[in-house]
């Protein structure tokens, strides 16, 4: 069978983009999907998306991470998304869909994408990491340098070990560059190394920072070795809501496998 598949990239979390509104896809295929996602006998990317109808919104989103399971929410799978659908001409400016956290709204102008993730009434603050969900679960802790940081060797014994254990946790390194600029790094399950970026995890990042007095801004940039993302978001009695993930999603090639 000949598939046709879409390159996208979002700071360098790249994603297999598949066009399923007419099921053509076997989700249950995980070799097939880690096979897609293999970056030296396959397409190679951090996941795969499925773009597929929904009954009441512009589209439904299906990620699965690259070892071929269904995942939690990605954040910059979910911006590209948005640029895809926007490429089929199913959408313009503005975009509603459904993921595997609940409901999304968006805007792309141009090739920038501000997508509004899941409110967080959540955090747990520990003595050396904070945890919180941001759509997937996130370890963040704070480091004095990030660029002598064994971030894969590090990522993998925090992600396995109490109190995450198989289920995993995504684990994010964090420089405060100044009061409204953070240096990440992240180690993310599925794909079991250090990723270019995650958008869940710098959305995580930024209201953690807040969270523990790092900055009292409500609009930070975050850095990743993909590139520069923006969050923003709003404090309230409840955690933290009208949270925006910001920034570039783009087509990289389209190809037949």
């Amino acid at each position: 069978m000949q598939l046709t598949f879409y390159k996208y990239q979002g700071t360098g979390n790249d994603f297999v983009m598949i066009d399923n509104r007419q099921q053509i896809f076997d989700k249950k295929d995980t070799k097939r999907i880690a096979f897609l996602c293999d970056r030296r006998f396959g397409v190679g990317a951090d996941g795969l998306i499925l773009l597929e109808n929904h009954e009441s919104f512009d589209f439904k989103m299906v990620y699965f991470n690259a070892d071929g399971n269904e995942s939690s929410m990605c954040g910059n799978g979910g911006r590209c998304i948005v640029a895809f659908a926007n490429f089929l001409g199913m959408i313009s400016n503005k975009a509603t869909f459904e993921a595997i956290d609940g409901l999304h709204k968006a805007t792309i102008e141009n090739s920038l994408v501000s997508l509004q993730m899941n409110d967080v009434t959540t955090i747990e603050s520990y003595k050396t990491h904070v945890f919180l969900d941001t759509g997937s679960p996130h370890h963040v802790q704070l480091e004095d340098d990030l660029s002598t940081l064994d971030v894969k060797t590090i990522g993998r014994e925090i992600r396995y070990n109490e109190p995450y254990n198989a289920a995993g946790c995504n684990v994010n390194f964090v420089s405060k560059k100044s009061n409204n600029n953070f240096l990440v790094r992240t180690y993310e399950r599925g794909v079991e190394d250090e990723t270019l970026s995650c958008g869940t995890g710098v959305t995580a990042v930024a209201i953690a920072m807040h969270c523990l007095g790092e900055t009292e801004k409500t609009l930070i940039t975050l850095q990743t070795k993909g590139g520069d993302l923006k969050v923003s978001f709003k404090k309230n009695d409840y955690g933290y809501n009208n949270v925006l993930l910001i920034g570039p999603a783009t087509l990289v090639f389209k190809g037949n496998i």
